[in-house]
């Protein structure tokens, strides 16, 4: 459902991303971990086609994201740390414009609205501008317009950011769900505790390389560490835990 085949991103002499290969079944709930600058959200923005590779590619449902955006996107939803919203609308408008842009009908942009708003507690701040509106309830509007169509593969990066511990739950719960029923998840965090609870399988990237992928078990018998994910994260992300190389390439010599 999801691929990512020998991607690379440069950015001058700076690789973010270091020809990372990954597949990501159908129904698969993925976490990524990393410590700050590792490669994560960039990865994710190539993902998402919100930026383009210096080589790789990457596949979302069968579809290459560069060479076919529009269909790899109707397929996708994306939330980053954070969303942009339209602040003059208020979240029904933003709700109704988001289902539009994918060729929703209102009929089935209010079914769908009509299971998500409640357990996310929107109701009362459906009629008011976004812009007065804290960053948590806004975090949870951009959460539900990302839901709305049903997307088969859901990329967020820093859910947690801002929602206190019962949306918390109710997002945990719900892609849970979601990812039980076919939906590929993608998720992003420096919480540790999140990964170890939801995710299938994790991967753990490192100065722009996918240096460690597996279920907590796998990933603890790699690194040797004994414990809680947290000592397995340090110990290969430690200097000289895992061999990697720079990330600042040389330039190349000239001959004169």
């Amino acid at each position: 459902m999801i691929e990512l085949i020998h991607l690379v991103k440069r950015f001058g002499d700076l690789v973010a991303v270091n020809d990372i290969t990954l597949r990501i079944e159908r129904g698969e709930f993925f976490a990524v971990l990393g410590p700050n600058a590792a490669g994560k959200t960039t990865t994710i923005r190539l993902l998402a086609g919100l930026i383009k590779p210096s080589s790789g590619s990457a596949r979302v449902a069968g579809f290459d994201v560069q060479a076919h955006p529009l269909e790899a996107r109707r397929r996708l939803a994306y939330v980053p740390d954070f969303p942009f919203l339209y602040d003059k609308l208020t979240p029904w408008e933003f709700l109704r414009f988001t289902g539009q842009l994918f060729q929703m009908q209102d009929s089935q942009i209010r079914s769908a609205a009509a299971e998500l708003i409640p357990r996310f507690g929107l109701e009362p701040y459906l009629g008011k501008p976004l812009e007065g509106l804290s960053h948590g309830t806004r975090q949870r509007v951009a959460i539900v317009s990302a839901l709305l169509h049903d997307p088969a593969v859901f990329i967020i990066d820093e859910p947690m950011v801002g929602l206190d511990p019962h949306h918390i739950r109710v997002v945990k719960d719900l892609l849970k769900e979601r990812s039980r029923q076919g939906m590929t998840v993608f998720l992003s965090t420096h919480e540790l505790s999140v990964a170890e609870e939801m995710a299938d399988r994790i991967g753990i990237i490192h100065q722009g390389r996918l240096i460690a992928v597996g279920t907590r078990e796998e990933l603890r018998r790699q690194s040797g560490a004994d414990g809680a994910l947290e000592q397995t994260f340090l110990t290969l992300t430690e200097p000289g835990g895992d061999g990697a190389e720079p990330r600042r390439q040389p330039k190349p010599s000239v001959t004169r």
